[in-house]
C-alpha cells in the first residue's frame, strides 16, 4: 500500500505565496511521475502541474511563470511552490504519485487526501 499526505494549505491572500508538500510512504520500491491537480466544488479535477521525471516539469497554462514543482525522490516528496496567487487559484490541491512496488512490476497511480487552498483578502 502507498499512502500520500499533504500539508501546506490554508488562507492566503492575492498576490500571496504558499508552499504545498506531499510525502508518499508505504511500498515504494521506485516513484514515476508525480504532480499535482485542483478541483473546485461542481467541477472536475484538473492539472496543475506534474514531473513526468526528475529532470522534466509541465505546467498548465493557467499556472505558468507563478507555480514551481519540484521533488526530492530521497524524500519521495513532491511539492508546490505557488507564487503570485489569485482568486480563481481556490481549489482543493491534490497530489499524484505513480510507483512500482518491486523490481519490475508495475505503476500505478495513488492520490493523496486533499488540501484547502484558498486566495482571498
Amino acid at each position: 500500500q502507498v499512502q500520500l499526505v499533504e500539508s501546506g494549505g490554508g488562507l492566503v491572500q492575492p498576490g500571496g505565496s504558499l508552499g504545498l508538500s506531499c510525502v508518499a510512504s508505504g511500498s515504494i520500491f521506485s516513484i514515476g511521475a508525480m504532480g499535482w491537480f485542483r478541483q473546485a466544488p461542481g467541477k472536475e479535477r484538473e492539472l496543475v502541474a506534474t514531473m513526468p521525471s526528475a529532470f522534466n516539469t509541465n505546467y498548465a497554462d493557467s499556472v505558468k511563470g507563478r507555480f514551481t514543482i519540484s521533488r526530492d525522490n530521497a524524500k519521495k516528496t513532491v511539492y508546490l511552490q505557488m507564487n503570485s496567487v489569485k482568486p480563481e487559484d481556490t481549489d482543493v490541491y491534490y497530489c499524484n504519485v505513480r510507483s512500482s512496488s518491486y523490481i519490475g512490476g508495475p505503476y500505478y497511480s495513488y492520490w493523496g487526501q486533499g488540501t484547502q487552498v484558498t486566495v482571498s483578502s
